[in-house]
């Protein structure tokens, strides 16, 4: 071969190459995972403000979502809020004297440790229940809507303001911490 031909190979390996990794990014960002930027402080402790993550978007396709999941969702046409996921569709849930009761059971939160102890005969989150933030007024959770809640209860803007979640709404579980890598962490479930 010579060398003109030699050069017309290798730029065409290298543009198989770019197109390739062009389609692979696209299907892997469109389909599969996304990369956030925590804005805020409503996850505190558990996630800050400026930590990257990495956002799982298959697992709801196939699975479902639970109690305790940390999940981004469309909170309107431009911003996107990461909460935890605290009711489901039939779900009974309230808020009594800083406790969670879920279907009358009482729910740990451990994830809220840190942030209690900063509080001083003063509730972390306030008496109130699902028939207090939907309208009209209903006692459980509807089939295909979510009760959403930040970790930092005192500055968190979540279902309390703005009410139950579609589940349409949600992009995916927050699978992934790995930025700063000092504090890289991927597992988010209170129960593990």
């Amino acid at each position: 071969m010579n060398e003109v031909s030699c050069l017309k190979k290798e730029i065409f390996e290298w543009l198989i190459a770019i197109i390739v990794a062009v389609a692979l990014y696209f299907v892997i960002h469109q389909f599969l995972f996304l990369v956030y930027t925590i804005n805020g402080d409503s996850m505190h402790p558990t996630l800050k403000n400026g930590e990257k993550v990495i956002v799982n978007k298959i697992g709801y396709t196939i699975g479902e979502i639970h109690k305790g999941d940390v999940v981004v969702f469309h909170a309107d046409k431009t911003d996107d809020y990461v909460k935890r996921v605290i009711g489901t569709g039939g779900d009974k849930v309230s808020y009594k004297d800083d406790e969670l009761y879920v279907n009358g059971k009482k729910v740990d939160e451990p994830y809220l440790d840190e942030n209690k102890l900063s509080k001083t005969n003063v509730q972390l989150t306030e008496n109130f229940s699902v028939k207090d933030i939907t309208s009209p007024s209903v006692d459980t959770i509807p089939d295909g809507k979510l009760l959403v809640l930040g970790d930092n209860r005192e500055v968190s803007k979540d279902s309390r303001y703005f009410g139950l979640i579609d589940e349409d709404q949600v992009v995916g579980e927050v699978a992934l911490r790995f930025w700063p890598f000092n504090v890289f962490h991927y597992n988010f479930d209170p129960a593990q």
